[in-house]
C-alpha cells in the first residue's frame, strides 16, 4: 500500500463518515464508488471492504449522537437489526456468485432507482 492510496483512503473514509453520520449513509454512496473508480477495486471488492468497514465502528459515535437527541427507536433498531442480518447473509451469498460487470450495473441500477425515487417523491 502506497502513500498515496494511504492519503486517499484517508480522504475516502472521512468523507463517507460526514455522509454516513449527517444522511445515514455513506458505504454504498461514497465509499464503494470511490474504491471502484477512484483506487481500481472490482465491484465485489469494494462492497466487501465497505462491508467491513461499517461492520461496526463506523456507526456507534452517530447511534451516539443520536440516541441522546432522542432520534434512536431501539425497539425498532433491534427488528431492524435481525432482518438486517439475515438479509445481509442472503445478500452476500447471492453477490458472490455474480460476475463483477453484471453486479456493478445491478448496484447503478439500484442507486439510479432509489435516487428517482427520492427525487419525484411528494
Amino acid at each position: 500500500m502506497s502513500i498515496n492510496e494511504i492519503v486517499l483512503l484517508v480522504i475516502i473514509g472521512f468523507i463517507a463518515g460526514i455522509v454516513g453520520g449527517s444522511l445515514g449513509l455513506g458505504g454504498g454512496i461514497i465509499i464503494v464508488p470511490a474504491l471502484v473508480f477512484i483506487l481500481g477495486f472490482t465491484q465485489h471488492h469494494a462492497q466487501g471492504t465497505s462491508l467491513a468497514v461499517l461492520l461496526f465502528p463506523v456507526g456507534i459515535l452517530a447511534v451516539i449522537n443520536y440516541s441522546k437527541s432522542g432520534y434512536v427507536n431501539f425497539k425498532f433498531a433491534a427488528i431492524l437489526i435481525v432482518a438486517f442480518v439475515l438479509g445481509s447473509y442472503i445478500g452476500s451469498e447471492i453477490s458472490v456468485h455474480l460476475p463483477d460487470k453484471i453486479l456493478k450495473k445491478v448496484f447503478a441500477i439500484f442507486l439510479l432507482l432509489i435516487s428517482i425515487k427520492m427525487l419525484f417523491n411528494k
